[in-house]
């Protein structure tokens, strides 16, 4: 979960901040940028999770999870709120018309 102490965001943020600026700076996020994107979470989570540059299972098993889980809370937040608001405003397309003919 993204719900660390104040203190440790505060201490974190300015650094994120100033990565998300170098991403942007050349053109605002798209699908051009997924590629920077994806290129700084593997180079974070590399730095970071293998320090010394060697692998090993119980790295691989944190980070595996660690990002399964930014996925899952990313998706229950911000992408089936998002799901929720579109499928008010368009009408859902499962079960009200799923029969053929």
């Amino acid at each position: 979960m993204p719900y660390v102490d104040p203190k440790i965001r505060a201490k974190l943020d300015p650094h994120i901040e100033k990565l998300a600026k170098a991403l942007l700076e050349d053109r605002p996020f798209n699908l051009d940028g997924a590629g920077h994107l994806n290129y700084a979470i593997t180079r974070l989570v590399m730095l970071t999770a293998f320090p010394e540059g060697r692998l090993s299972y119980s790295g691989i098993a944190l980070v595996t999870g660690v990002l399964e889980n930014v996925k899952q809370e990313f998706y229950r937040r911000v992408a089936a709120p998002y799901e929720d608001d579109a499928k008010s405003r368009n009408g859902d397309v499962y079960w009200k018309e799923a029969r053929v003919g």
